[in-house]
């Protein structure tokens, strides 16, 4: 981060932004654990959680289920996005003990979850905002929501077309922990309700993803790259390259490549993988960035230099405002 902040052999700052899958936390409180951890200041302004492009729907729908993450904060999280009325798991088995016969609630859950008549209620939308704590909860009810009238809990549709619409916000299959192997994620979690839902209705399931690769997930970073460098480095144009540096090649070197070759870029995208994440030596990525360096300080270190070397070219020293803004998983 120094480095992109001045200190680097050509005395130019670089603007930035964070992209993460990772979620179930307001955008604030991922910034701060962010900033402790770099020993730098992380503005909300500059950072992007799989979730976060989803507070565009809260006008399209009144009540939702929010499902995932610890405790309370995804219902916070999409409450501080606007949504109107968010119904937790925690909520319908408050309200109907019976709905997943192997989990109870906590005394905690109990307090805290909100007490109503599901009987009279319709949940319009789905919104998985974090990985699941509770798979087998969890699906139950989505499930249920997904076979219902119109979102009407303890009712069966017949022709399984009537439910609500069903939100990921990411799709990553695997991620990279503390943990000697990859360990699976939310990605999987889709998988196995759209296997469960085809074996139980016959039907196929369609769900919608949000985060890396999207496209809409790479369009909405564009916008607050652009914001971001013009409020914070006086640059009033956008990047001729945006270089992506990230370690899951199923969704930051696709992404990035995909969006990179597609009609809703208006500059160019390179792809740079760090082998400290899901990425393993010795394997050959299904999807092939740009170049794979050892870590982010030599990825960071690989742009500017190819910047530079691309300004000389063009006997153009003062690169800043054209300086390819470096993107961080």
């Amino acid at each position: 981060m120094k480095v992109l902040n001045g200190q680097n052999e050509y005395g130019i700052k670089v603007p930035y932004i964070f992209v993460t899958n990772g979620g179930g936390k307001t955008e604030q409180e991922r910034c701060m654990d962010l900033s402790k951890q770099l020993e730098i200041e992380v503005s909300p302004g500059q950072f992007i959680c799989g979730h976060t492009p989803m507070r565009d729907m809260a006008k399209q729908y009144n009540t939702v289920l929010v499902v995932g993450g610890e405790g309370e904060k995804c219902r916070l999280v999409a409450e501080g996005y606007g949504f109107k009325d968010v119904v937790t798991p925690g909520d319908i088995i408050k309200d109907n003990q019976d709905t997943t016969p192997f989990r109870k609630l906590t005394a905690e859950e109990q307090d805290h979850s909100r007490a109503r008549n599901f009987n009279e209620t319709e949940i319009e939308a789905i919104f998985v905002f974090a990985d699941s704590r509770d798979w087998a909860g969890d699906q139950q009810i989505i499930l249920d929501l997904l076979m219902s009238k119109k979102g009407r809990l303890g009712t069966r549709s017949e022709t399984f077309d009537e439910g609500p619409p069903l939100f990921f916000s990411h799709n990553d299959l695997l991620w990279s922990t503390s943990h000697d192997l990859t360990r699976i994620g939310m990605g999987a979690l889709r998988a196995s309700l759209e296997a469960m839902y085809k074996a139980v209705t016959g039907k196929e399931l369609t769900t919608t993803a949000f985060g890396k690769p999207q496209i809409g997930t790479f369009q909405f970073a564009t916008l607050l790259l652009k914001q971001w460098r013009k409020d914070t480095h006086g640059i009033d144009s956008p990047p001729e390259t945006v270089y992506f540096v990230g370690d899951t090649p199923e969704s930051d070197i696709r992404g990035t490549n995909e969006f990179d070759e597609s009609p809703f870029s208006a500059n160019s995208w390179y792809s740079i993988l760090v082998r400290t994440g899901v990425f393993k030596e010795g394997t050959k990525p299904r999807f092939t960035p740009k170049v794979t360096v050892d870590n982010v300080l030599e990825a960071v270190r690989h742009g500017m230099k190819r910047e530079y070397i691309n300004s000389m070219k063009a006997n153009s020293i003062e690169a800043s405002p054209s300086l390819g803004s470096a993107i961080e998983e």
